[in-house]
């Protein structure tokens, strides 16, 4: 997507407005091309579209952002979204553009011109769907506007990201507990692939306060994955060789370093293997281009950090490989999760070594969060 087309306009065969209380299965058949919904959806779309506090907890790959999209469409109405990652707005942007849904995002990357063609098109009520970072949303200027506008429902997306117990803890998030205070007939949605119960209640007490939300957790079986775990021998040998098996499909490999990432992208170039790297330590514009190059082109294998993954939605990623052990359960299943979302079998391959569980060993006794080094 280029990078001035935050906000669409549905095409002339979209059929999305102009009226209320859609037909939820034609939506879903005309605008997202499927003939039934995936278990578990529709009794999340059906307590959106009745107004009720919702958390969904739902697995990697399972349909979220439909929970959110289609009430949207079904009311003629606006879903606001918050969302922790540029980069997940702007694929998601991008998806929803070429459904014929009008939708767009506002985010630091934008420049004046396109935030302001983004609140121009909210304005003039031909938004759907909008896309906002928890700090942007917050702000007296945008909570005015929303006042205003009266949106249908806000959602927020990843929203294990409120809980200090949670994986992927983000102290912007804590602050959404203020939407209740400043947006209190808006409805509010919670959605998450990951949540103990711990973090659950978290949700519930910080994003509902003091509601009676509903909860939906389905389950987290993906049964086009499979799974295998090997002990490092070799691993430059074993990684290669998993690739390799995969021979001209996407692909993730997932490392504990920068350096490591970096060796890997290497090791797989010189053996003719169209290879990316991704770690936060690259320039922004290099690191962006890649992830760009990763979605839109067929057969890459990005070779990441942790700080690759969130929100990128490419269906037809058949395997990945983690070069090191995860630094939890909750990051594991995030992470194979970003394979196989087409329903077509996909294949997972974790390693660990006598070095890994040291690490983490050390970590949890220092009370740390594993750093990307």
């Amino acid at each position: 997507m280029p990078d001035g087309d935050l906000f669409a306009s549905p095409s002339k065969d979209a059929v999305i407005s102009g009226r209320q209380d859609a037909d939820p299965a034609k939506v879903l058949h005309d605008v997202f091309g499927y003939s039934e919904f995936r278990p578990g959806q529709w009794p999340v779309i059906e307590a959106a579209l009745a107004g009720e506090p919702v958390l969904a907890i739902m697995p990697t790959g399972g349909g979220k952002s439909l929970c959110y999209q289609l009430p949207a469409l079904v009311r003629d109405d606006l879903s606001v979204v918050v969302s922790p990652l540029i980069a997940l707005m702007r694929d998601q942007v991008a998806n929803l553009t070429a459904a014929g849904v009008p939708a767009g995002t506002i985010n630091s990357s934008n420049s004046p011109e396109e935030n302001r063609q983004v609140f121009a098109a909210l304005h003039n009520g031909e938004l759907r769907v909008l896309y906002i970072s928890p700090e942007r949303l917050l702000t007296d200027d945008m909570l005015g506007r929303l006042r205003n506008l009266k949106p249908g429902r806000i959602a927020i997306d990843e929203a294990h990201c409120v809980s200090q117990w949670g994986h992927d803890f983000r102290p912007d998030y804590l602050r959404l507990s203020a939407l209740a205070e400043h947006l209190p007939d808006v409805p509010r949605m919670a959605l998450t692939a990951t949540a103990d119960a711990a973090t659950q209640r978290d949700i519930v007490d910080k994003l509902f306060s003091g509601q009676d939300a509903k909860v939906f957790i389905s389950g987290f079986d993906r049964p086009n994955i499979r799974l295998s775990i090997q002990p490092k021998a070799s691993v430059k040998s074993q990684v290669l060789a998993f690739v390799r098996r995969h021979k001209g499909a996407a692909g993730i490999v997932y490392c504990r370093s920068r350096k490591r990432v970096e060796d890997a992208a290497a090791t797989l170039q010189a053996e003719g293997i169209p290879a990316l790297a991704y770690h936060a330590g690259m320039p922004g514009h290099e690191r962006d281009a890649n992830q760009d190059r990763f979605i839109a082109e067929d057969g890459l294998v990005m070779c990441a950090t942790i700080a690759f993954g969130m929100g990128v939605d490419k269906p037809d990623i058949r395997f990945v490989c983690h070069h090191d052990l995860p630094g939890s359960i909750e990051s594991y299943y995030q992470e194979i999760g970003r394979a196989g979302r087409d329903g077509d079998p996909a294949e997972a391959l974790l390693l660990f070594g006598a070095d890994d569980i040291k690490l983490r060993r050390d970590l949890i006794e220092s009370s740390g969060k594993s750093p990307e080094q």
